[in-house]
């Protein structure tokens, strides 16, 4: 079974040519980003990914994580790990400085995010999960409840939950049953709550739940959901552990992958009622959970990268070693490695070119995000959340749709043995097909991406971007008579173009046919996702040729850009072609049946 190997040399490539690192370092708090930080981080990162986290991955995938009595035991290794884990200092990565993290920008630390899913997703929802509890709770908690748990949640001494879904209430928050009763300084809650990843295990001190939950006198929809932070164990003003609060693990579910992962069903206020603090103001829950809910979104599209990562390099070390047939053409000779055969060739270069433009495209919207945190100036901050805004949804669901097809295509390269569990590549496809769901499935985030992020703004910032990919035209131009950038100039002009068409489309339809325009959501998503793959990978194109022609001494790495760069135009953007006709014409036939017929 191969291993993992972090692919350090892509990420340096995608953090100091593709995004702008000079301009990240001149943001306040970022004063110590350079490029010699970059390597060391990344370089030990990559040893933590692959010496402690991979081989934890497929014993943790067999044994999973175990019930007993209301509590949990964490699959073999990893609470060993996890504890390496926190005193080597990752889990603050890119934690608030003032709680006690490090602050690395998000563009660095989505790196060492996808090395560790890569490794071991299991593993790395549960820090992933920590991180996002804290920025809700630093941007909208008191400042009491930031002083009694997020000293220990950045460090990740202690481990935090979003608690969302109901057994009635699924994707459909408007719908949310918990009850939250004052009680003085504080409140009861009562309920239950699906799906709560990392929601019961051994491996820290105290879990820090946050919850969804309505008061008595609360408006019924989503208008009428508070937030509140429900500790596993109360906490004292000195941060000392105390009495166990009422609330537990029932059960957790038997799933089709991520095993290590305990998936909990949680029940709150069994006895007298769970203790919990409110965040922020009253009925104001939900616009607060989406502090969480989108940095979680952007970290399962990395999720997405790093499972495709991690399926093309098991496909490509197998693809290396299997002997089988003659070469196409030869009669006659000795049998050599799969990897000779043309069909494998074109299954790994599919799943090498999604998978750095994939990266590419999540570094974009990292970028962005970091700009809109930190930049002093007011209109780059606006501009830049905007970007953010719309590559995320783009970033989950692209990436994560992408993903499933790449495991499945490292399914395929392995053949036979693909489909045996001993080999991994099955871990891989079963793990990612969870990515496209949890986080809002796909068809929630394209629909997001047409109404909030597309037709609701009239397709200002969708309009920008687009002006941004135009821009490149100018510089492919230049490069014409090289035959790569000649293709990439063509196909991203043509996927530009229907990228155009169908934003146009669905800007016209949404207003009056809403149904229609959901019809070509998904769609709609791909195609972005698409489209931008291809806009980085062109950018990548432009800079290995100035790379090659400036005489580097990584001939093979820039070469071998500039070679996946023309498969990503020859092979997969004329696939926008196909997205947008599915936008533009096929919105009838999608509602055309009734529901009996079907």
């Amino acid at each position: 079974m191969s291993t993992y190997s972090a692919p350090i040399r892509d990420m340096k490539f995608v953090l100091k040519e593709l995004v702008d690192l000079d301009a990240i370092a001149a943001l306040p708090g970022c004063e110590e980003v350079s490029a010699d930080l970059v390597d060391a981080v990344l370089e030990e990162a990559g040893k933590f990914a692959a010496g402690v986290l991979d081989p934890l991955n497929w014993p943790g995938d067999q044994t999973g994580a175990q019930w007993k009595d209301f509590e949990v035991k964490s699959a073999p290794g990893f609470k060993e790990a996890y504890r390496q884990f926190v005193e080597a200092g990752w889990a603050g990565v890119g934690g608030l400085p003032e709680f006690g993290g490090q602050g690395l920008p998000h563009v660095l630390s989505q790196q060492l995010s996808e090395m560790w899913n890569s490794a071991n997703m299991a593993f790395c929802l549960c820090p992933m999960l920590t991180n996002g509890a804290t920025l809700a709770i630093a941007r909208h908690g008191s400042a009491a409840l930031q002083k009694k748990f997020l000293p220990k949640m950045v460090t990740g001494e202690w481990t935090g939950t979003m608690n969302l879904t109901e057994p009635q209430a699924g994707s459909d928050l408007s719908a949310v049953r918990t009850k939250a009763i004052p009680e003085g300084d504080h409140y009861r809650i009562h309920g239950t709550k699906i799906f709560i990843t990392w929601g019961e295990h051994d491996m820290t001190d105290n879990i820090v739940h946050l919850v969804l939950a309505r008061l008595p006198d609360a408006p019924e929809g989503v208008k009428g959901i508070s937030l509140f932070v429900v500790p596993k164990f109360m906490v004292g003003d000195d941060g000392s552990i105390g009495a166990r609060n009422d609330v537990k693990c029932v059960s957790i579910e038997h799933k089709l992958g991520i095993h290590g992962s305990p998936t909990s069903v949680m029940a709150y206020g069994d006895k007298d009622g769970a203790i919990g603090y409110l965040v922020g103001e009253e009925n104001l829950g939900l616009s607060y959970m989406f502090t969480m809910m989108n940095f979680a979104r952007l970290e399962v599209g990395v999720e997405g990268v790093a499972m495709a990562e991690r399926a093309y390099q098991r496909a490509l070390a197998y693809a290396k070693d299997r002997v089988q047939g003659r070469e196409t053409g030869v009669k006659a000779g000795e049998r050599v490695s799969i990897i000779r055969h043309p069909d494998v060739r074109r299954m790994l270069m599919t799943m090498k070119a999604y998978s750095e433009a994939m990266r590419a495209v999540a570094a974009a919207a990292a970028e962005a995000l970091d700009h809109a945190l930190a930049s002093p100036d007011a209109e780059v901050k606006r501009r830049s959340q905007a970007k953010f805004d719309l590559l995320t949804p783009v970033v989950k669901g692209w990436c994560t749709e992408m993903s499933i097809e790449i495991a499945s295509l490292g399914v395929q390269v392995h053949g036979g043995m693909g489909f045996v569990e001993e080999t991994g590549a099955a871990q891989h496809l079963r793990d990612a097909r969870i990515t496209s769901i949890y986080e809002g499935t796909t068809g929630i985030q394209a629909n997001d991406l047409i109404g909030r992020k597309l037709s609701f703004e009239k397709g200002v910032t969708a309009r920008a971007v687009i002006a941004e990919m135009r821009a490149l035209d100018a510089e492919l131009a230049k490069h014409g008579s090289h035959p790569a950038l000649s293709v990439l100039r063509g196909a991203l002009k043509a996927g530009i173009d229907a990228l155009v068409e169908a934003t146009d489309w669905l800007l016209e339809a949404f207003p009056t046919n809403p149904k229609g325009a959901a019809a070509g959501a998904v769609p709609y998503l791909k195609l972005w996702g698409t489209v931008a793959g291809g806009w980085q990978m062109a950018r990548a194109a432009i800079i290995a040729k100035q790379r090659l022609d400036g005489g580097s001494d990584e001939y093979d790495f820039y070469r071998a850009k500039l070679a996946t760069a023309r498969f990503y135009a020859e092979h997969i953007l004329p696939l926008s072609q196909a997205y947008r006709a599915a936008i533009v014409n096929g919105a009838e036939s999608v509602l055309a049946l009734e529901e009996a017929q079907f």
